[in-house]
């Protein structure tokens, strides 16, 4: 049976050992700070937008061309792939999943294109468990069903500094952005539907991580979990924030702390603590 190649998007967050190990191809978003244009984690790094925010200087993104996609398929294709499975970022936070979409049309094998409806490793984890079927010589009707419930178990939570840079992006609605800015109030976002809804007002900084520290425990449970800690420009913060939880954590199987790429830092700004839950 012909084998079931993985692709995502650079928004994953993934660890490149996991990549390397189960051969995932990722197609990069395209980040513009000022006059520069660059592909995510090849010209531009998440450094580069923490310095270019701080800095207040512009920064966007733009999603893969469908071009892109269909010369990934080509090539996985040409490697011998009989199918492939595309998994993405949430079709509510991003285009990419048309780009992907749109690009089925040009590969001479079948492609199943998988809405994570989230993305750092709440995408990363539908990938990774996509990635292991498939290594298992699964089919692709159930390399699709693995990314999928992998994506039902996972949960998204985070913490930004400042509701600005995702209200610029149109990331987050008007109406949250202004709770957000109200004196005294910092919110705690979660990702639900595949979009960034409040999930609770918290009257300090120090009193929201502590709350997304007790929300993150809650969603874990007792059971066997995956963890991901995210940040962006906050290291230190991120890996005590992971050390709590394992202390705190009886079934932690994993943990990764990594800083998010520079795609979703540009629009969830420096100082972004994130925790992803996933539910083995």
């Amino acid at each position: 049976m012909a084998r079931v190649a993985v692709v995502t998007d650079s928004t994953a967050a993934l660890p490149a050992a996991v990549v390397e190990k189960y051969d995932v191809t990722v197609v990069p978003l395209q980040v513009v700070l000022g006059s520069r244009v660059g592909a995510e984690g090849v010209d531009v790094s998440s450094g580069d937008v923490a310095a270019a925010l701080t800095a207040r200087a512009a920064v966007s993104t733009s999603r893969p061309s469908p071009k892109a996609f269909a010369d990934a398929y080509q090539r996985l294709a040409d490697d011998g792939a009989g199918a492939i499975v595309s998994v993405h970022i949430s079709a509510g936070l991003s285009g990419t999943i048309d780009a992907a979409r749109m690009a089925t049309a040009e590969s001479p094998v079948p492609v199943h294109v998988v809405d994570s409806r989230s993305t750092a490793m709440g995408l990363g984890f539908p990938v990774l468990a996509a990635s292991e079927a498939a290594a298992g010589d699964a089919d692709a009707a159930d390399v699709v069903e693995a990314a999928e419930t992998a994506s039902r178990r996972t949960r998204c939570l985070f913490y930004v500094d400042s509701l600005d840079a995702l209200r610029r992006g149109g990331r987050i609605g008007q109406a949250a952005a202004l709770v957000g800015g109200a004196l005294m109030v910092k919110p705690l976002l979660h990702i639900v539907d595949g979009r960034i809804e409040l999930l609770e007002k918290v009257r300090t900084a120090s009193k929201a991580l502590a709350r997304l520290e007790d929300v993150a425990a809650d969603e874990a449970g007792s059971g066997a979990v995956d963890l991901a800690v995210h940040h962006l420009g906050a290291a230190a913060r991120a890996e005590a924030m992971a050390d709590r939880l394992r202390s705190r954590l009886s079934g932690v199987q994993t943990c990764h702390v990594s800083e998010v790429g520079a795609a979703v830092g540009a629009h969830v700004g420096v100082g972004l603590l994130g925790v992803v839950v996933h539910r083995r």
